[in-house]
């Protein structure tokens, strides 16, 4: 994210794959989009570049959820996932938790490396700001339903398909716009999980065949 640059930071503690409450919990406790957006917001102002385990620490670092849906906003976020490579780094990070929750891991790891990648202060702040009334809009929309499609079952389908969207995110970057596709896939995905929305978890669902469908066309196409 902007030039990804390392950021010395001391060793991370393990993630794991809980699931956060649902929308009502989240509101009581002030933990919609926006406030996830304003916690983001309020990373210590001495981490300029902001890396990436400062932020997941404000996320959410032991919710698979949490961690797509975060992969999703980087994907979908005006300046930053716009950024060559950016979305392949978030489609990592998808992909290393994701397989982790498919074999039963209780704690999720993930490499120092990634953990260190940043980006300046400036772009997250404008790219937080953008996404701002988005947001809002999303949290009117979020509400428990369809539980059926985010059971423990469910859930592993889900990391499968996040699975699958992630390793097509680096053919994707090479199609105009449709990584952009694959971000509202993640997104949705983490929605649903965070906030027991099977609803979202079904317009993953659907939208994640598209997006591999698109790389099939361009593959083809070549």
């Amino acid at each position: 994210m902007g030039k990804m640059k390392p950021c010395n930071e001391t060793e991370s503690e393990p993630v794991g794959a809980g699931v956060a409450p649902g929308r009502d919990d989240m509101r009581r406790a002030g933990s919609g989009l926006e406030d996830l957006l304003e916690r983001i917001r309020r990373i210590d102002g001495d981490h300029d570049p902001v890396d990436l385990e400062a932020v997941l620490v404000h996320v959410g670092r032991r919710s698979f959820g949490g961690i797509v849906l975060f992969a999703g906003i980087i994907v979908l976020a005006p300046l930053v996932g716009d950024i060559p490579g950016v979305p392949t780094l978030a489609a990592l990070l998808v992909a290393i938790t994701a397989v982790q929750l498919l074999v039963g891991r209780r704690y999720f790891w993930l490499p120092r490396v990634l953990l260190q990648r940043s980006i300046s202060r400036q772009r997250l702040e404008t790219a937080l700001d953008t996404l701002q009334r988005p947001a809002r809009v999303a949290d009117r929309l979020i509400r428990r339903r369809l539980e059926v499609f985010i059971s423990p079952v469910a859930t592993r389908v889900i990391a499968a398909a996040s699975l699958c969207v992630a390793l097509v995110m680096p053919v994707l970057e090479l199609i105009p716009f449709s990584a952009n596709l694959a971000g509202v896939a993640l997104f949705a995905f983490g929605i649903s999980l965070i906030a027991r929305d099977g609803l979202f978890a079904l317009i993953s669902l659907v939208v994640s065949p598209v997006a591999l469908g698109l790389v099939g066309w361009w593959l083809i196409g070549q």
